[in-house]
């Protein structure tokens, strides 16, 4: 059985940091991209954040650029989000996904698997 658990979410003051994890299990890790969703109420799906876990390149939304790292622990089949210098505007539900074969030089285009998904709450 395929499954993406994510952990790590909460509630966080403006400036604050947040580390969300994704255990993946039931595929091949390496043969997939990994990456990190989120959505606001009323807003659209964004792609914030992608590592391949082949040869570990890795994606960045712009509006993320320089205040969140993704890696990837591969012995643990477990992809990081380090958010750090949060903003109100990062709240969102924050979904894991994988895709086979995908490249990660923009956001997973059509997921296999999704996680269920953690809430990221940043207060001002």
């Amino acid at each position: 059985e395929v499954q993406l658990v994510e952990s790590g979410g909460g509630l966080v003051q403006a400036g604050g940091s947040l580390r969300l994890s994704c255990a993946a299990s039931g595929f091949t890790f390496d043969d997939y991209a990994i990456g990190w969703f989120r959505q606001a109420p009323g807003k659209e799906r964004e792609g914030v954040s992608c590592i391949s876990s082949s040869d570990g390149s890795t994606y960045y939304a712009d509006s993320v650029k320089g205040r969140f790292t993704i890696s990837s622990d591969n012995a643990k089949n477990t992809v990081y989000l380090q958010m750090n210098s949060l903003k109100p505007e990062d709240t969102a539900v924050y979904y894991c996904a994988a895709e086979w074969g995908a490249k990660a030089g923009a956001p997973l285009p059509s997921p296999d698997y999704w996680g269920q998904g953690t809430q990221v709450t940043v207060s001002s």
